[in-house]
Protein backbone atom coordinates (compact mmCIF):
# COMPACT_ATOMS: atom_id res chain seq x y z
CA UNK A 1 0.00 0.00 0.00
CA UNK A 2 2.83 2.37 0.87
CA UNK A 3 4.40 1.73 -2.53
CA UNK A 4 1.18 2.68 -4.27
CA UNK A 5 0.98 6.13 -2.69
CA UNK A 6 4.02 7.66 -4.50
CA UNK A 7 2.81 6.17 -7.79
CA UNK A 8 -0.68 7.58 -7.24
CA UNK A 9 0.77 10.98 -6.37
CA UNK A 10 2.90 11.00 -9.54
CA UNK A 11 -0.11 9.94 -11.61
CA UNK A 12 -2.24 12.77 -10.22
CA UNK A 13 0.58 15.26 -10.73
CA UNK A 14 0.96 14.17 -14.35
CA UNK A 15 -2.80 14.44 -14.87
CA UNK A 16 -2.71 18.01 -13.53
CA UNK A 17 0.15 18.96 -15.85
CA UNK A 18 -1.49 17.41 -18.92
CA UNK A 19 -4.97 18.83 -18.37
CA UNK A 20 -3.83 21.95 -16.49
CA UNK A 21 -6.60 23.31 -14.30
CA UNK A 22 -6.44 27.08 -13.96
CA UNK A 23 -3.67 27.20 -11.35
CA UNK A 24 -1.27 24.98 -13.32
CA UNK A 25 -2.18 26.85 -16.50
CA UNK A 26 -1.06 30.08 -14.85
CA UNK A 27 2.25 28.56 -13.71
CA UNK A 28 2.80 27.06 -17.16
CA UNK A 29 2.07 30.39 -18.85
CA UNK A 30 4.41 32.35 -16.59
CA UNK A 31 7.21 29.83 -17.12
CA UNK A 32 7.06 29.81 -20.94
CA UNK A 33 5.82 33.33 -21.70
CA UNK A 34 9.24 34.91 -21.32
CA UNK A 35 11.09 32.06 -23.02
CA UNK A 36 8.90 32.01 -26.13
CA UNK A 37 8.78 35.82 -26.16
CA UNK A 38 12.56 35.92 -26.54
CA UNK A 39 12.50 33.82 -29.70
CA UNK A 40 13.02 35.80 -32.94
CA UNK A 41 9.76 36.97 -34.51
CA UNK A 42 8.92 35.65 -37.98
CA UNK A 43 7.26 38.18 -40.31
CA UNK A 44 4.31 36.62 -42.21
CA UNK A 45 4.56 36.40 -46.02
CA UNK A 46 3.06 39.32 -47.89
CA UNK A 47 2.27 40.61 -51.40
CA UNK A 48 4.09 38.87 -54.24
CA UNK A 49 4.91 35.79 -52.16
CA UNK A 50 3.57 32.32 -52.95
CA UNK A 51 3.44 29.87 -50.07
CA UNK A 52 3.15 26.09 -50.44
CA UNK A 53 2.44 23.94 -47.38
CA UNK A 54 3.25 20.21 -47.53
CA UNK A 55 0.76 18.44 -45.24
CA UNK A 56 1.15 14.69 -44.70
CA UNK A 57 -2.53 14.34 -43.64
CA UNK A 58 -5.69 16.44 -43.61
CA UNK A 59 -5.51 18.53 -40.38
CA UNK A 60 -1.69 18.97 -40.37
CA UNK A 61 -1.94 22.19 -42.38
CA UNK A 62 -4.17 23.73 -39.70
CA UNK A 63 -2.19 22.35 -36.76
CA UNK A 64 1.18 23.61 -37.93
CA UNK A 65 0.29 26.64 -39.95
CA UNK A 66 -3.36 27.68 -39.66
CA UNK A 67 -2.33 31.01 -38.19
CA UNK A 68 0.36 31.59 -40.81
CA UNK A 69 -2.10 30.76 -43.60
CA UNK A 70 -4.60 33.29 -42.31
CA UNK A 71 -1.99 35.98 -41.66
CA UNK A 72 -0.38 35.50 -45.09
CA UNK A 73 -3.72 35.71 -46.89
CA UNK A 74 -4.65 38.88 -45.00
CA UNK A 75 -1.35 40.43 -46.10
CA UNK A 76 -1.87 39.60 -49.77
CA UNK A 77 0.24 36.45 -50.19
CA UNK A 78 -0.93 33.49 -52.27
CA UNK A 79 -1.19 30.26 -50.26
CA UNK A 80 -1.52 26.67 -51.49
CA UNK A 81 -1.78 23.40 -49.54
CA UNK A 82 -0.85 19.97 -50.87
CA UNK A 83 -1.96 16.91 -48.88
CA UNK A 84 0.24 13.89 -49.53
CA UNK A 85 -2.27 11.40 -48.05
CA UNK A 86 -5.99 11.46 -47.40
CA UNK A 87 -5.72 10.05 -43.87
CA UNK A 88 -7.06 6.61 -44.85
CA UNK A 89 -4.88 4.63 -42.42
CA UNK A 90 -6.34 5.78 -39.08
CA UNK A 91 -8.16 2.60 -38.08
CA UNK A 92 -9.35 3.89 -34.67
CA UNK A 93 -11.00 6.80 -36.46
CA UNK A 94 -12.79 4.52 -38.92
CA UNK A 95 -13.80 2.22 -36.07
CA UNK A 96 -15.41 5.10 -34.21
CA UNK A 97 -17.15 6.58 -37.24
CA UNK A 98 -18.52 3.23 -38.39
CA UNK A 99 -19.16 1.89 -34.87
CA UNK A 100 -17.20 -1.29 -35.53
CA UNK A 101 -14.27 -2.98 -33.83
CA UNK A 102 -12.85 -4.16 -37.17
CA UNK A 103 -13.09 -1.48 -39.87
CA UNK A 104 -12.95 -2.93 -43.37
CA UNK A 105 -10.81 -1.63 -46.24
CA UNK A 106 -13.98 0.02 -47.58
CA UNK A 107 -14.55 1.75 -44.24
CA UNK A 108 -11.06 3.24 -44.48
CA UNK A 109 -11.61 4.30 -48.09
CA UNK A 110 -14.78 6.08 -46.95
CA UNK A 111 -12.77 7.73 -44.19
CA UNK A 112 -10.47 9.20 -46.85
CA UNK A 113 -13.43 10.88 -48.56
CA UNK A 114 -14.64 12.23 -45.22
CA UNK A 115 -11.26 13.69 -44.36
CA UNK A 116 -10.85 15.26 -47.80
CA UNK A 117 -14.25 16.95 -47.38
CA UNK A 118 -13.21 18.15 -43.92
CA UNK A 119 -9.96 19.52 -45.37
CA UNK A 120 -11.96 21.64 -47.81
CA UNK A 121 -14.11 22.97 -44.94
CA UNK A 122 -11.03 23.76 -42.86
CA UNK A 123 -9.43 25.52 -45.82
CA UNK A 124 -12.57 27.60 -46.27
CA UNK A 125 -12.46 28.62 -42.59
CA UNK A 126 -8.91 29.89 -43.13
CA UNK A 127 -9.84 31.73 -46.34
CA UNK A 128 -8.01 29.52 -48.85
CA UNK A 129 -9.22 29.47 -52.45
CA UNK A 130 -10.60 26.06 -53.56
CA UNK A 131 -8.27 26.04 -56.59
CA UNK A 132 -5.28 26.27 -54.22
CA UNK A 133 -6.00 22.87 -52.63
CA UNK A 134 -4.10 19.87 -54.00
CA UNK A 135 -4.85 16.26 -52.98
CA UNK A 136 -2.24 13.64 -53.92
CA UNK A 137 -3.97 10.72 -52.13
CA UNK A 138 -1.02 8.44 -51.42
CA UNK A 139 -1.34 5.88 -48.58
CA UNK A 140 -1.59 7.08 -45.00
CA UNK A 141 1.12 5.40 -42.88
CA UNK A 142 2.88 4.41 -46.09
CA UNK A 143 4.95 7.45 -47.11
CA UNK A 144 8.17 6.29 -45.48
CA UNK A 145 7.80 2.93 -47.24
CA UNK A 146 7.48 4.74 -50.58
CA UNK A 147 10.49 6.90 -49.83
CA UNK A 148 12.81 4.15 -48.57
CA UNK A 149 11.65 0.83 -50.03
CA UNK A 150 9.09 1.23 -52.80
CA UNK A 151 10.49 3.99 -54.96
CA UNK A 152 9.70 2.11 -58.20
CA UNK A 153 7.75 -0.96 -57.03
CA UNK A 154 4.09 -0.33 -56.12
CA UNK A 155 3.16 -0.47 -52.45
CA UNK A 156 -0.15 -1.94 -51.26
CA UNK A 157 -1.76 -0.25 -48.28
CA UNK A 158 -2.49 -2.84 -45.57
CA UNK A 159 -5.41 -0.66 -44.43
CA UNK A 160 -7.27 0.04 -47.71
CA UNK A 161 -5.79 -2.73 -49.92
CA UNK A 162 -5.21 -0.09 -52.61
CA UNK A 163 -1.98 0.07 -54.61
CA UNK A 164 -2.77 3.18 -56.65
CA UNK A 165 -4.33 6.64 -56.32
CA UNK A 166 -8.07 6.02 -56.42
CA UNK A 167 -10.17 8.74 -54.76
CA UNK A 168 -12.24 11.37 -56.61
CA UNK A 169 -10.53 14.75 -56.59
CA UNK A 170 -6.98 13.42 -56.54
CA UNK A 171 -4.35 15.07 -58.72
CA UNK A 172 -3.32 12.02 -60.78
CA UNK A 173 -5.83 9.16 -60.45
CA UNK A 174 -4.54 5.72 -61.35
CA UNK A 175 -0.84 6.30 -60.72
CA UNK A 176 0.82 3.58 -58.62
CA UNK A 177 1.76 3.99 -54.99
CA UNK A 178 5.48 4.48 -55.58
CA UNK A 179 7.98 7.00 -54.30
CA UNK A 180 8.77 7.95 -57.89
CA UNK A 181 5.11 8.80 -58.67
CA UNK A 182 4.78 10.75 -55.41
CA UNK A 183 7.89 12.78 -56.12
CA UNK A 184 6.69 13.46 -59.68
CA UNK A 185 3.36 14.70 -58.33
CA UNK A 186 5.12 17.02 -55.89
CA UNK A 187 7.32 18.35 -58.67
CA UNK A 188 4.18 18.97 -60.70
CA UNK A 189 2.60 20.99 -57.89
CA UNK A 190 5.81 23.00 -57.51
CA UNK A 191 5.87 23.75 -61.24
CA UNK A 192 2.24 24.90 -61.08
CA UNK A 193 2.49 27.00 -57.90
CA UNK A 194 6.08 28.28 -58.30
CA UNK A 195 6.34 28.90 -54.53
CA UNK A 196 8.71 31.37 -52.97
CA UNK A 197 8.29 29.72 -49.54
CA UNK A 198 7.86 26.03 -48.74
CA UNK A 199 6.59 24.83 -45.35
CA UNK A 200 7.18 21.20 -44.41
CA UNK A 201 7.56 18.93 -41.38
CA UNK A 202 10.99 18.61 -39.84
CA UNK A 203 12.48 15.11 -40.17
CA UNK A 204 12.60 15.20 -36.35
CA UNK A 205 8.81 14.75 -36.15
CA UNK A 206 7.86 11.48 -34.44
CA UNK A 207 5.34 10.42 -37.12
CA UNK A 208 6.82 8.37 -39.98
CA UNK A 209 4.65 10.09 -42.63
CA UNK A 210 5.84 13.48 -41.37
CA UNK A 211 9.49 12.43 -41.49
CA UNK A 212 9.07 11.16 -45.05
CA UNK A 213 7.41 14.44 -46.07
CA UNK A 214 10.34 16.33 -44.54
CA UNK A 215 12.85 14.23 -46.49
CA UNK A 216 10.90 14.81 -49.72
CA UNK A 217 10.83 18.55 -49.04
CA UNK A 218 14.63 18.59 -48.81
CA UNK A 219 14.80 16.94 -52.25
CA UNK A 220 12.50 19.62 -53.66
CA UNK A 221 14.53 22.60 -52.49
CA UNK A 222 16.30 24.65 -55.14
CA UNK A 223 17.88 28.11 -55.49
CA UNK A 224 15.34 30.87 -54.91
CA UNK A 225 13.01 28.69 -52.82
CA UNK A 226 13.25 29.24 -49.07
CA UNK A 227 11.78 26.83 -46.53
CA UNK A 228 10.47 26.69 -43.00
CA UNK A 229 10.03 23.53 -40.95
CA UNK A 230 7.54 22.64 -38.23
CA UNK A 231 6.74 19.78 -35.86
CA UNK A 232 3.33 18.42 -34.86
CA UNK A 233 4.29 15.15 -33.16
CA UNK A 234 6.90 16.68 -30.90
CA UNK A 235 7.29 14.28 -27.98
CA UNK A 236 5.33 12.59 -25.20
CA UNK A 237 2.22 14.65 -24.37
CA UNK A 238 3.49 17.76 -26.21
CA UNK A 239 2.01 20.32 -26.46
CA UNK A 240 0.94 20.86 -22.87
CA UNK A 241 -1.59 21.47 -21.50
CA UNK A 242 -4.16 19.64 -23.59
CA UNK A 243 -7.35 21.36 -24.67
CA UNK A 244 -8.12 24.89 -25.82
CA UNK A 245 -5.84 27.47 -24.16
CA UNK A 246 -5.49 30.35 -26.66
CA UNK A 247 -3.92 32.70 -24.10
CA UNK A 248 -0.95 30.38 -23.50
CA UNK A 249 2.26 30.33 -25.57
CA UNK A 250 3.19 27.32 -27.70
CA UNK A 251 6.62 26.23 -26.50
CA UNK A 252 9.23 24.44 -28.66
CA UNK A 253 8.69 20.66 -28.76
CA UNK A 254 11.13 18.30 -27.03
CA UNK A 255 11.94 16.58 -30.33
CA UNK A 256 12.87 19.97 -31.79
CA UNK A 257 15.63 20.65 -29.29
CA UNK A 258 18.49 22.46 -30.98
CA UNK A 259 16.43 23.92 -33.83
CA UNK A 260 16.60 27.72 -34.25
CA UNK A 261 12.91 28.35 -33.63
CA UNK A 262 11.14 31.52 -34.69
CA UNK A 263 7.71 32.52 -33.44
CA UNK A 264 4.76 33.87 -35.37
CA UNK A 265 2.47 35.79 -33.00
CA UNK A 266 -1.24 35.35 -33.75
CA UNK A 267 -3.96 37.92 -33.23
CA UNK A 268 -7.18 36.85 -31.46
CA UNK A 269 -9.11 36.84 -34.76
CA UNK A 270 -6.49 34.63 -36.39
CA UNK A 271 -6.60 32.22 -33.45
CA UNK A 272 -10.38 32.07 -33.82
CA UNK A 273 -10.02 31.18 -37.52
CA UNK A 274 -7.48 28.48 -36.69
CA UNK A 275 -9.81 27.00 -34.07
CA UNK A 276 -12.67 26.95 -36.60
CA UNK A 277 -10.43 25.15 -39.11
CA UNK A 278 -9.50 22.47 -36.59
CA UNK A 279 -13.11 22.00 -35.50
CA UNK A 280 -13.99 21.29 -39.14
CA UNK A 281 -12.16 17.98 -38.69
CA UNK A 282 -15.07 16.34 -36.88
CA UNK A 283 -13.79 12.84 -37.59
CA UNK A 284 -10.58 13.73 -35.73
CA UNK A 285 -11.94 15.81 -32.88
CA UNK A 286 -14.07 12.91 -31.63
CA UNK A 287 -10.85 11.09 -30.74
CA UNK A 288 -8.11 13.73 -30.68
CA UNK A 289 -9.98 16.95 -29.95
CA UNK A 290 -7.92 17.96 -26.92
CA UNK A 291 -4.68 17.33 -28.83
CA UNK A 292 -5.79 19.31 -31.87
CA UNK A 293 -7.08 22.29 -29.92
CA UNK A 294 -3.85 22.46 -27.88
CA UNK A 295 -2.25 24.01 -31.00
CA UNK A 296 -4.51 27.08 -30.82
CA UNK A 297 -2.09 29.28 -28.89
CA UNK A 298 -0.63 32.79 -28.89
CA UNK A 299 1.93 31.77 -31.50
CA UNK A 300 3.12 29.20 -34.01
CA UNK A 301 6.71 27.99 -34.30
CA UNK A 302 8.88 27.55 -37.39
CA UNK A 303 12.53 26.75 -37.97
CA UNK A 304 14.54 27.84 -41.02
CA UNK A 305 16.53 24.61 -40.67
CA UNK A 306 15.15 21.04 -40.71
CA UNK A 307 17.76 19.67 -38.27
CA UNK A 308 20.02 21.06 -35.53
CA UNK A 309 23.42 22.28 -36.78
CA UNK A 310 25.25 19.20 -35.44
CA UNK A 311 22.91 16.91 -37.43
CA UNK A 312 23.26 18.62 -40.81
Amino acid sequence: MRGLRPALFLFLLAALAINAPWITQRIYGLFYQGYVGRLPAFPPPGPGERVLILAPHPDDESLCCGGLIREALQRGAEVHVVWLTSGDGFEWDAALLDRTLSPSPQDLRNLALTRMAEARQAASALGLHPSHLHFLCYPDRGLLHLFLERYRTPYTSPQTRLDQVAYPGCRTPGVPYTGQALEADLEGVLAQVRPTLLLAPSPLDAHADHRATGYLALRLLRPGLSALFWIVHGGVEWPLPKGLHPALPLEPPPRGRGLPWQRLDLTPSVRTAKEAALLAYRSQTEILGRFLLAFVRQNELFSPHPLPPASR
